[in-house]
């Protein structure tokens, strides 16, 4: 968090609050997806680093000032765990054969799945300009509308539309969770940061809200979707729960 860039924003009480956020992050740990999932976790960065489109559209987003969302980490982050949940449950629900694809349709889907973040109904805004997007990839109209209806269906606390073919159903699963696993420790390490710095919030309104967050980061522990999701997403949440009483406690006094 650059927090020494903007004067007229800059409160020194952010500075001591981020320190503390961090120590209490490394003393939570990492989440048990990537030390149980770890070979999953790494071949799907393989596979991304090794095609050329998914690169090529990072670095769209990241020269594209008009699609902020909450950072090319975050969409990178979903983008490798959703390929990750692929490999682990992909086989079963669509067949072998199919696993790879699906896995890059997923990175192109978590890369692309919160670019108008900003803009009411987001997701179902992100989806349609996703669709205008992967136009000039290489990639058929199925797979360009299954990548679409994944991202008009990762919203958390929407109603969700279940899809017929069960790659778009996988894909759609998948990029759900790996955006919630986003709701662990992520959520203040790095979520909560983009928020404070696009919103200028002042940490009296951040005390204020943050009751309503831990709410909501509750409420997702027992919305996951695929198999793998279900086994690790709760563990994710607990870790964020764990960090985000302890900086209440912190904003409770200094707010």
């Amino acid at each position: 968090m650059p927090m020494d860039t903007d004067k007229e924003f800059f409160d020194p009480r952010y500075r001591e609050f981020k320190e503390l956020t961090d120590r209490i992050a490394a003393d939570v740990g990492l989440p048990l997806f990537y030390s149980e999932e770890k070979e999953a976790v790494e071949v799907s960065r393989r596979l991304f680093s090794s095609h050329p489109a998914a690169e090529e559209l990072l670095a769209y987003l990241g020269n594209n000032q008009e699609y902020p969302g909450h950072g090319l980490s975050h969409v990178k982050k979903v983008a490798l765990d959703a390929g990750a949940l692929i490999l682990i449950d992909g086989a079963d629900a669509v067949g072998v054969d199919r696993v790879d694809r699906l896995v890059f349709l997923s990175h192109l889907a978590g890369l692309l799945h919160d670019i108008r973040r900003s803009e009411p109904n987001h997701a179902r805004r992100s989806a349609e300009e996703a669709g205008r997007i992967l136009k000039t990839f290489h990639i058929e109209t199925l797979e360009r509308d299954f990548i679409m209806q994944a991202i008009a269906n990762h919203e958390a606390f929407q109603p969700i539309q279940p899809l017929d073919d069960p790659s778009a159903q996988m894909l759609s699963n998948a990029l759900y969770d790996a955006d919630k696993f986003r709701w662990g420790p992520d959520n203040f390490t790095e979520t909560l940061w983009a928020i404070i710095m696009s919103r200028r919030l002042k940490i009296e309104d951040l005390a204020k809200n943050f009751p309503g967050g831990l709410a909501a980061t509750e409420r997702i522990r027992g919305t996951f979707r695929t198999r793998t999701g279900k086994k690790y997403g709760p563990d994710f949440i607990d870790r964020a729960l764990e960090i985000g009483n302890r900086l209440f406690a912190f904003l409770s006094s200094h707010a």
